[in-house]
């Protein structure tokens, strides 16, 4: 099993692109999570929790250390999110007794762009030492820390306003995913690279979908 985990473990080759088990499962996992919750399901958290697992050993292996320590994040925000959908108040919840989709207010959307640009210097500061403070854990330099730590600050307020199913979420997540697009192709994880512009689709459709949902809701309640 821990072999699977390997990088130079190869499933398959594609124009020449060697594609490990590891990369391919969580790729695969994830882009069926991303797009049943841009639809709405439930489901896309038991799904996320494979993708996140996966994606750990993958990320550590290509020293991408702030990007593999998010996955410890969303492990816990996919059992979090998991219950919070299916347990809402009796205030926000929608014809299926599940949380409903709202809006952030605009207090809660200047305190995530403070956040990020905080957090992506602090971060990208920690992260280019990492090798330094722990050499027998992170035998290598981070590669790209300013860029891997935005994608993983912007990723982790993303997830957490999915949680509260907020429908700016999707807006968090078109950010990552460009940047993470490039730094992946970068890194020659070409199929994850893919994955990560599918999903600047994917959460373009879903901010729509989540958005038309929210203004529904408070139409039909004024």
């Amino acid at each position: 099993m821990i072999d699977l985990l390997d990088i130079d473990r190869v499933l398959l080759t594609v124009l020449s692109y060697k594609m490990s088990y590891v990369e391919f499962f969580g790729t695969v996992a994830g882009m069926i999570a991303v797009w049943i919750s841009a639809r709405g399901s439930v489901l896309s958290w038991p799904i996320g929790i494979i993708n996140v697992v996966l994606l750990f050993f993958l990320f550590y292996q290509v020293q991408l250390y702030p990007d593999m320590l998010l996955q410890v994040y969303f492990l816990f925000t996919n059992l979090l999110g998991w219950w919070r959908w299916k347990n809402p108040q009796t205030w926000e919840s929608n014809s299926k007794n599940e949380l409903r989709e709202s809006f952030l207010s605009d207090r809660e959307r200047l305190l995530t762009v403070v956040l990020i640009v905080s957090g992506t210097i602090v971060l990208g500061a920690a992260a280019s030492r990492l090798n330094l403070w722990f050499p027998f854990i992170f035998q290598q330099p981070g590669s790209f820390p300013i860029a891997d730590s935005f994608v993983t600050i912007t990723s982790i307020l993303a997830q957490y306003w999915m949680v509260h199913k907020k429908a700016d979420c999707w807006i968090l997540w078109i950010l990552a995913d460009l940047v993470a697009t490039v730094l992946y192709f970068m890194k020659d994880i070409k199929f994850l690279s893919l994955e990560y512009l599918i999903f600047c689709f994917i959460a373009l459709f879903g901010f729509f979908q989540w958005r038309r949902q929210a203004i529904n809701f408070a139409n039909s309640n004024d």
